[in-house]
């Protein structure tokens, strides 16, 4: 009997198998609705995993890729990828997107970093308090923690 025809029997036993049950015994389960979910991803999730693949890509003030980019240049691109249009500069996608709270930000959010009313950085939420970003001149496209306190946060629509 392979694994694969044990999990029938587990779960006939047991009534429900847990993934980690399935797992040790090679086994698989669909769940409904999982594969279309997968396809149906976030514009925001979309533009976070394009903002990764572009992991140490150099700074270039005005850049907006695929090799180099600037703060706005990586959102930009990547929101584009993704299938969004956003504006060229960090302040002009500030006033483009959905203002929210912190307490509401998710991974695909952008993070704008402010001045008084003045927006000067953006990047791109990742979660657990960081940003895909590409900081300043010399550095290059990186996952950095939040510095500051003195950030704004916007979702695409």
């Amino acid at each position: 009997m392979t694994a694969l025809n044990r999990v029938p029997s587990l779960l006939t036993r047991a009534g429900t198998a847990s993934a980690l049950t399935l797992a040790a015994v090679g086994g698989s389960i669909a769940v409904p609705g999982a594969a279309a979910d997968a396809a149906a991803a976030s514009p925001g999730t979309k533009a976070l995993q394009v903002a990764a693949s572009k992991k140490g890509a150099p700074y270039k003030w005005g850049a907006a890729g695929p090799r180099r980019f600037d703060c706005s240049g990586l959102t930009l691109y990547s929101y584009k990828k993704a299938g969004k249009a956003l504006p060229r500069t960090a302040a002009a996608q500030y006033n483009k997107t959905h203002h929210i709270s912190a307490s509401h930000r998710k991974a695909g959010d952008l993070v704008f970093f402010h001045s008084g009313r003045n927006v000067y950085h953006v990047g791109i939420y990742a979660g657990k308090g960081k940003i895909w970003h590409s900081p300043k001149s010399g550095s290059v496209v990186r996952l950095e923690k939040i510095w500051t306190k003195s950030v704004w946060y916007g979702r695409v629509r």
